[in-house]
């Protein structure tokens, strides 16, 4: 199943896609994310570009495990783009990936500008890769 994940924030969203096998996530260039019907739209017409089938959408929770005002805002993200893009969105964890993301961006040496013009697809692809490994059993 080929499949996109998003890191939706306020400003950028990250982007990331399986490749056509479905093991490995590759991030891509970041979406404004500050216009939420018109990135539906640009989100659906990736869908096309790249044959997706499903859309990851990561799910914040607070450090206590609840759902706050942010998760909020992906679940009524999720239902827009389910209606625009015809595609199924499925929400999942994303526990401290934009941290692990910006860490693992500061080890391969990029100064922090350019880290934080990446951060939110390299997030995108720890979410995917995750929901791929789960859906495969794996690590």
């Amino acid at each position: 199943m080929r499949a996109a994940g998003i890191d939706l924030g306020a400003v950028r969203v990250g982007i990331a896609v399986a490749d056509e096998l479905g093991l490995l996530a590759h991030p891509r260039a970041h979406l404004d994310g500050r216009d939420r019907l018109a990135l539906a739209h640009r989100l659906r017409a990736l869908a096309a570009e790249e044959s997706l089938e499903l859309f990851v959408l990561g799910l914040p929770r607070q450090l206590d495990g609840r759902e706050g005002l942010a998760a909020r805002r992906v679940r009524s993200f999720g239902a827009l783009l389910e209606r625009v893009s015809g595609l199924p969105v499925e929400l999942y964890d994303e526990w401290l990936t934009t941290r692990e993301a910006s860490q693992r961006l500061r080890e391969q040496g990029l100064d922090a500008k350019r880290a934080r013009a990446r951060v939110d697809s390299a997030a995108a692809a720890l979410i995917l890769q995750s929901w791929l490994d789960g859906r495969r059993g794996g690590p």
